[in-house]
């Protein structure tokens, strides 16, 4: 059980809960908690769940403010890229990776398919899993999920590599997708919506980074980078047909790059689609991050009013004039109001690898953005150490709550921030 941290005053006039969910000393097992992804209960706002790396899961049923962490089992293997999606009926679903072998990404590893396992109290107790994609020797990796909040349909979309790390040009990188019509009980077979394969090597040219968005039509959208470029596919039939992939924006650098500090860092697209009956319904927004150079990495979104068809050029998500690393974005939108809510790590106060957490919001569809520091203090991350492939957010019930990594004193930590929505103005 984890305890409230306290109160981080982010100005004279309002307070912020920051909360240390989980920590893990690094020293020996050079591994703990990163990646966090967390869910808000759909209608219980005091129950919250988040998953990190590699197979833990912690849950809150006092709004964030106290903590229980276990060890996620499942005859599949769990084995890291957690994803936590909150359904209709308001059942939890923690998607994964699996590899029964335990060797991870070793020549030899299984990473045979993606696992979901579903918990229908609150994130106490899960089974033992449902799973998709399961086409062995290929391997299976960085998923992705979605609810459609209509149907209940839960859709999912990640990569499959014909042999992972493989520098032949006749092994691909594909986006692949899935959906479940009963809960994450069942799954459909896995089918290939990109139209064009990447390498293998788990690089600029792998596609890789999908993540799928429902809008109010029951349309799929998903969004994913490859080849210097941030690619988009959309499916009307629910999830039966895509059509052919196309460009939302150049990706300057591509999507894996090295921050210092930091040696595996990515820019990957998130997509998602505003489902209120404001006046921005049906727009997307995509969130990414571009390096331009060894001194300035950029957190922007392009948004499309046409439900895909064009792209507006990027906006950045920070008005601060210093170029600086600004990186491991992710946006979630609320779907009560339509405004956006992005996470971030940012550099700007330091000139060293200190890094920062802030958290930006628009609620004119895009259009402009704010930002505030939300960490209570700076950390240092230390580059033997993995540092995950991103943090997350989500906002629900007038609160919104980004969630992320700090390396403090030799250990990995997942920090969560509870913020009324009615606080950024």
């Amino acid at each position: 059980m984890y305890l409230t941290v306290g109160l981080f005053t982010a100005c004279a006039s309002q307070k912020f809960e920051v909360i240390m969910v989980a920590e893990k000393a690094v020293a020996t097992s050079k591994i703990g908690p990163c990646e966090p992804s967390i869910a808000m209960h759909r209608y219980h706002p005091d129950t919250i769940v988040i998953g990190t790396v590699l197979n833990e899961y912690h849950y809150s049923h006092d709004g964030g403010k106290t903590w229980t962490t276990e060890v996620l089992k499942s005859p599949y293997g769990v084995w890291g890229d957690p994803v936590l999606i909150n359904d209709t009926l308001g059942n939890f679903h923690y998607f994964h990776l699996s590899d029964p072998t335990g060797k991870n990404w070793r020549s030899d590893s299984i990473l045979d398919r993606i696992v979901c396992q579903t918990s229908t109290d609150g994130g106490k107790t899960w089974n033992e899993g449902s799973y998709m994609g399961l086409n062995y020797p290929k391997q299976q990796d960085k998923e992705w999920a979605c609810v459609d909040p209509t149907t209940n349909n839960i859709y999912v979309t990640w990569t499959q590599f014909d042999r992972y790390k493989s520098p032949n040009p006749e092994d691909k990188s594909n986006i692949m997708f899935a959906k479940s019509t009963d809960g994450g009980a069942t799954w459909t077979d896995a089918k290939r919506i990109s139209t064009v394969g990447g390498g293998c090597m788990d690089d600029r040219f792998t596609a890789e980074g999908a993540v799928p968005a429902v809008d109010h039509n029951g349309h799929i959208h998903v969004s994913w980078a490859r080849n210097d470029t941030i690619w988009y596919s959309s499916s009307q039939d629910f999830g039966e047909t895509f059509g052919p992939e196309t460009f939302v924006t150049t990706q300057v650098n591509g999507w894996k790059f090295s921050i210092p500090g930091i040696p595996r860092a990515n820019g990957f697209p998130i997509v998602v689609a505003d489902n209120t009956s404001g006046t921005n319904q049906g727009n997307l927004y995509i969130n990414y991050a571009v390096q331009h150079d060894t001194n300035h990495t950029e957190v922007y979104v392009a948004r499309s009013v046409d439900g895909g068809q064009s792209w507006s050029n990027p906006v950045s998500l920070s008005n601060h004039p210093k170029p600086t690393h600004r990186f491991f974005t992710w946006m979630n939108i609320d779907p009560e109001t339509g405004n956006l809510y992005a996470v971030y790590y940012d550099r700007r106060a330091h000139t060293d690898e200190a890094t920062d957490v802030y958290i930006a919001w628009s609620k004119d569809g895009g259009l402009t953005w704010k930002e505030r520091k939300i960490s209570e203090r700076p950390f240092r991350p230390i580059p033997r150490y993995f540092f995950g492939d991103y943090n997350h957010i989500d906002v629900r019930h007038g609160r919104v709550t980004p969630t992320w990594t700090a390396m403090e004193d030799g250990k990995l930590r997942i920090y969560v921030a509870v913020i009324p929505t009615k606080k950024l103005k």
